[in-house]
C-alpha cells in the first residue's frame, strides 16, 4: 500500500515483458545485490516461472525491504508483515491507489488525519484514503497506525520471528475485513520467504549499510529525517543542507546517477579529492556546505579526524582550517574546542 515509485511507473512494461525479463535473469542479477540475486533464486521455481505476478513481487521486495528493515528496527514490526502486507494490499505496488495516492497499505483517513486525501470506493462508495507524496511515507505511517493506539498494542509482545501469531493478531484485530486475511499474509510470507528479512543475521547482510548500524558516526541521529530517494534510501537535514548516508556497496558514479549531480559537483561539495575516498556510514551532501556551523563550537573527542567533524556540522574544510589554524593534513587533539563560526 505504499506510493508509486520506480516499479509502479513500470508496472505495465513489466506486464509485457515478463518473459524477456525471466530470460535475462543473469542481467537483473548483475544489476541488484547479490544476496538479492539469491532471494529470487531461493524462490519455489515453479512460482519463480509462473507468472509475471512473481516478477512484480520480486521487485517489489527489492525496492522495498531496505524500508521494512528500517520500520521494524526502530518499530518492533516483522519486516515480513509489513512487505506482506504491502504486497497484497497494493497488489505489488499496481493498485490504483498505490499508483494515485502512494498509500500501499489501504489506510483510511479516520478522524484524525489532516494530510492529503483521495476517494475511492471500497466496503462503501467515496470513502476517504490517506495520501502521501512518496511511498516510504505510507510505510511509515503504516507504523504509526499500528504503535499508537490500543487495538494492536498485544502484538508488540510477539517475537518478531513469530509472523503467524502477527497475522493472526492482525485478523483478530480487523485491519482488513477479509476473513482470510491471516491466512493470505502467512501464504505470501511462505511463498516468498519473507520470513528470512525478519532474522538478524539475514537482515543484517542484505542491508549491511542501514543508516542506524555505522557507531562512529551515531551523530547522524542528530540529523532531520526528510523524506527518501531511490532505493529506500533515507535524505537528512543537517545545518539546513541535504545529506545522504553512504553505503558499503556505494560508489561515486552510482550515487551521481542516485542523485542526478555530476561526480565532480558532489566531490567539491563534499571536499573529496578521489574517487575512491567513500567510507560506509558517513555523511555526504548533496548541496554546497555552508561557512558557518548551527552552533558556535565543538569539543573533539578522541579519534575524530577534522574531515568527520567537517561533515558532522556542514561545514567546508577550507573554513574549519582556518577557524582552527590548523594546516591540510593535521587532525585536533582530543579536548581541543573547535569554533564553527
Amino acid at each position: 500500500m505504499a506510493h508509486g515509485s520506480r516499479l509502479t511507473a513500470h508496472g505495465s512494461w513489466l506486464m509485457a515483458h515478463g518473459s524477456w525479463l525471466m530470460a535475462h535473469g543473469s542481467w537483473l542479477m548483475a544489476h541488484g545485490s547479490w544476496l538479492m540475486a539469491l532471494f529470487f533464486m531461493s524462490l519455489p521455481s515453479a512460482r519463480a516461472q509462473s507468472s509475471s505476478y512473481d516478477i512484480l513481487v520480486g521487485l517489489y521486495v527489492k525496492t522495498y525491504s531496505s524500508v521494512a528493515l528500517q520500520e521494524m528496527n526502530q518499530y518492533h514490526i516483522p519486516a515480513s508483515i509489513t512487505l506482506a502486507q504491502g504486497i497484497i494490499e497494493s497488489k505489488a505496488g499496481q493498485s490504483k491507489l498505490a499508483k494515485e495516492a502512494n498509500n500501499h497499505f489501504g489506510i483510511k483517513c479516520h478522524k484524525d488525519w489532516a494530510g492529503k486525501t483521495y476517494l475511492k470506493t471500497d466496503d462503501h462508495a467515496n470513502e476517504c484514503f490517506r495520501k502521501y507524496d512518496h511511498a516510504e511515507e505510507s510505510f511509515r505511517d503504516h507504523s504509526w497506525f499500528l504503535t499508537q493506539g490500543d487495538r494492536y498494542k498485544g502484538l508488540f509482545k510477539l517475537q518478531l520471528t513469530d509472523y503467524h501469531g502477527w497475522a493472526e493478531g492482525l485478523e483478530a484485530a480487523g485491519y482488513a475485513t477479509n476473513k482470510q486475511y491471516a491466512e493470505m499474509l502467512i501464504r505470501t510470507i511462505d511463498d516468498y520467504q519473507l520470513y528470512l528479512f525478519d532474522r538478524p543475521d539475514y537482515a543484517g547482510e542484505m542491508i549491511p549499510s542501514a543508516d542506524q548500524d555505522f557507531a562512529r558516526y551515531a551523530w547522524i541521529a542528530e540529523f532531520k529525517p526528510d523524506g527518501y530517494i531511490g532505493e529506500g534510501r533515507r535524505i537528512y537535514e543537517n545545518n539546513e543542507l541535504q545529506c545522504i548516508v553512504v553505503r558499503s556497496t556505494d560508489n561515486l558514479s552510482k550515487l551521481s546517477t542516485l542523485v542526478d549531480i555530476p561526480v565532480k559537483r558532489l566531490m567539491k561539495y563534499n571536499d573529496l579529492v578521489y574517487m575512491g575516498s567513500l567510507e560506509a556510514g558517513q555523511v555526504l551532501y548533496i548541496e554546497p556546505k555552508r561557512r558557518r556551523g548551527s552552533v558556535k563550537s565543538h569539543i573533539v573527542q578522541a579519534g575524530e579526524t577534522l574531515y568527520e567533524i567537517s561533515q558532522h556540522y556542514g561545514i567546508k574544510m577550507k573554513l574549519l582550517l582556518k577557524r582552527s589554524g590548523m594546516a591540510v593534513g593535521m587532525d585536533p587533539y582530543p579536548g581541543q574546542v573547535l569554533p564553527l563560526r
